[in-house]
């Protein structure tokens, strides 16, 4: 027995998250009673954070292979070839827990997280995207976790040098107690120089690089991995603490390094730190580690190996070092200023062994700790069927008009400027489009080639149908790229959901899954990387379930895009898709009617797949330069916004059929607004019809009003002032 090592109780084994029949499992798998430090490293391992124990079932159904795929989920990011010898490497995650109890430092260490993820693998951040949600604006909570959060995204990434291109805000009451912080980065590699995290090689140095290792953040991948009850501010001790100009030395440092030669093996260290990086990297070489923490650099007095195991310190990572170019390798650290220490090397034990003060202070099998976690197959529910709501049911509460001036000034889709505006988005000088568009676009070094990006989900359509909900989410990003003429190639996830223990929510994950898998497959958009979070509840109350999908695509000629603003006045405006008038799950339903029900609208993923091909060669061809995709509010809100960014009004002489609330406000899918030369009209009208997708003359562009046939005109700056006035004026505490 160690010396000083406390007696392990059943209420320690619980404060660690491990369950009676986990810790079981662990005391047969070792044969003995654990020290405390690993007892903290099984927590941290087996935790859901890092094992994704109850995911890693369904997950295993999703489509991750393409021939431009070159590295899928498993790595620390996924990787796309471009072509010309280059790469994309990109990832999303979530720092939800963290971000509510501390906004701005867990919102910051999120970005540089994911940074990590993207650079450890070889890449240079080139852009970075956010998914946001938020509580009631009502919450007295709520404006004060806006602020924090937008800070410390922008605070981080600013400071790190790297733009915020896109993203999403939005609020919902169920985000009261548990908001969401999805953070996604996106970098550039040579094809052939993508670096992983499998250690190979016998008695190989293990290195420690970055900055020195304190107590911030013990037990983060623990405290992500169980819901909040009362007391949740207690946590913030488990919160980590970020330095982006640490950061910044250590990508430029790690970037040096990999030209180096000396590169077997590199790893960040994320959740649960030293522990989850130095088994990963020895799991997945299919080695054993040794672990001297004597030798770890430490910017406190004193920590023991349990703090030194489970600290998540940021901006640090682990290398496993090709020991011929060690002097090489510690030089280059040196230089930019950070750490660099060997404080261990491989095996051929298959054992994971820690050594402090002489002592050993750990000593477990190392497979099983990590791709050998336990798997659940959890009882898992179906989502009841809503039923359909009828349009000509749902009685106007108010003008048409009134609806829209509501709606482009609701929290949800109003200006989310106050907050993009804090975020530096051109920073490198390649950024082509920012926010406020369908995506954001960056060249990729001096062009002709761009990447378009976007974060999609709508969670109301998830709760009321997960599958169709699931699909949706795949089909909004696959539009939103083809919408500024990118091909889309591949995403990454950040599946958000409840207590994974209540049948009704993880009968919400699977459905969402397969409604993901689904649309992927449809639409030849694989998924290459991501991440799940769980146990996204306060006192029982789950947030609604929020599969958010980051997408990526590719424009050839960056030059040739699409955006949302009408360009001149005597455009023509054109409606691409079907319009029933779904009403159900519709941002109109529930703003302005007060009806948060019915069934979301249907995906039809060959109808998307034939109508964004169509559209995307038409932006291709230089045909289209103004499209939008319609989604959130339908085709009025998508008028205004392409108004609204333009400055430039429109008359729409003619409409679908159909009650004119459900035509203007419902959300089916599908669907795309382009405006055009008039010369050019007739021939697309007739090359629509030719591919089989049906297209609508809505009417013309010019004027100051929205005017809409049959219904009172609406000034452009009445949108506008409406459209921005709602965010700042909440944040100033007047709304």
């Amino acid at each position: 027995m160690i010396p000083n090592t406390p007696k392990i109780t059943p209420e320690l084994v619980a404060e660690h998250g491990l369950k009676p029949d986990e810790y079981e499992r662990f005391l047969q798998l070792i044969g003995r009673e654990p020290t405390i430090t690993e007892l903290g490293i099984v927590s941290a391992m087996w935790n859901e954070h890092c094992s994704y124990k109850s995911s890693r079932l369904h997950l295993r159904g999703l489509p991750t292979k393409a021939p431009w795929v070159i590295q899928g989920p498993g790595e620390n990011a996924g990787v796309i070839d471009i072509g010309d010898g280059l790469a994309v490497v990109f990832k999303m995650e979530s720092h939800n827990h963290p971000s509510f109890i501390e906004p701005y430092q867990g919102a910051a260490t999120g970005v540089g997280g994911i940074l990590r993820d993207v650079f450890t693998m070889g890449a240079r951040p080139i852009a970075a995207l956010n998914f946001l949600r938020f509580g009631d604006p009502s919450h007295p909570r709520t404006r004060h976790l806006v602020a924090g959060v937008v800070a410390g995204i922008g605070g981080y990434g600013n400071s790190f040098g790297v733009p915020t291109v896109g993203g999403s805000v939005g609020f919902h009451t169920r985000y009261d107690g548990n908001i969401l912080v999805n953070a996604m980065a996106v970098g550039l590699a040579k094809s052939d120089e993508i670096f992983y995290a499998a250690a190979s090689g016998l008695n190989m140095p293990i290195v420690y690089l970055g900055s020195k290792t304190g107590r911030d953040g013990i037990h983060g991948a623990t405290m992500a991995s169980a819901e909040f009850g009362e007391g949740s501010e207690e946590k913030r001790p488990t919160v980590q603490v970020g330095d982006p100009f640490a950061e910044k030395l250590l990508l430029e440092a790690c970037l040096e390094l990999m030209q180096t030669g000396s590169v077997i093996a590199i790893q960040d260290m994320g959740a649960a730190g030293l522990t989850c990086s130095a088994v990963e990297m020895g799991a997945k070489g299919n080695l054993g580690v040794e672990l001297n923490l004597d030798a770890v650099p430490c910017r406190e007095e004193g920590m023991s190996a349990y703090e030194m195991m489970l600290s998540e310190s940021q901006e640090r990572m682990l290398m496993v070092l090709d020991p011929a170019k060690r002097e090489v390798a510690e030089a280059v650290f040196r230089k930019w200023g950070l750490d660099f220490a060997v404080v261990g090397h491989t095996t051929d034990t298959l054992r994971f062994v820690v050594k402090h003060g002489g002592e050993v202070m750990a000593d477990l099998p190392i497979k099983e700790l990590g791709d050998e976690a336990p798997i659940y197959d959890r009882p898992h529910l179906p989502t009841a069927k809503k039923p359909v709501i009828d349009a000509a049911s749902v009685a106007p509460p108010s003008s048409n008009a009134q609806a829209l001036l509501k709606l482009v000034g609701s929290p949800d889709l109003c200006s989310k400027r106050w907050v993009y505006e804090q975020y530096d988005t051109l920073i490198l000088g390649n950024s082509v489009a920012t926010p406020g568009g369908d995506a954001g676009i960056v060249r990729v070094l001096e062009g002709p080639k761009g990447l378009a990006m976007t974060t999609d989900v709508t969670p109301r359509y998830c709760e009321a149908d997960p599958f169709e909900g699931g699909k949706q989410a795949v089909a909004e990003a696959w539009r939103n790229l083809s919408a500024v003429g990118a091909r889309p190639l591949a995403l990454t996830d950040n599946l958000n959901f409840g207590n994974p223990e209540r049948p009704e929510i993880m009968g919400q994950f699977v459905g969402c899954l397969k409604g993901i898998s689904a649309a992927c497959t449809a639409l030849d958009f694989p998924v290459v990387s991501g991440n799940v979070s769980l146990y996204n509840e306060t006192n029982g109350r789950g947030i609604l379930p929020t599969p958010t999908i980051g997408g990526v695509g590719l424009l050839d000629d960056v030059s040739v895009h699409a955006t949302i603003a009408f360009r001149k006045a005597g455009e023509v405006i054109l409606l691409i898709g079907e319009t029933t008038g779904w009403l159900g799950q519709s941002v109109y339903l529930r703003d302005v009617c007060g009806r948060e029900e019915g069934a979301p609208p249907p995906v039809d993923l060959e109808t998307e797949r034939r109508n964004g091909d169509f559209v995307r060669g038409l932006i291709r061809a230089g045909r289209a330069k103004t499209v939008h995709d319609l989604s959130d509010g339908g085709l009025a809100v998508a008028l205004a916004e392409m108004a609204m960014a333009s400055g430039i009004g429109a008359t729409i002489d003619k409409l679908p059929e159909g009650d004119a609330h459900a035509v203007l406000f419902g959300e089916d899918q599908a669907r795309y607004v382009l405006s055009v030369e008039p010369g050019q009209a007739d021939a697309i009208r007739i090359d629509a019809e030719k591919a089989g997708v049906p297209i609508l003359r809505l009417g013309v562009t010019g004027g100051d009003t929205l005017a809409i046939k049959g219904e009172d005109p609406v000034t452009i700056a009445a949108l506008e002032k409406a459209h921005e006035d709602w965010l700042p004026a909440f944040m100033a505490g007047e709304a």
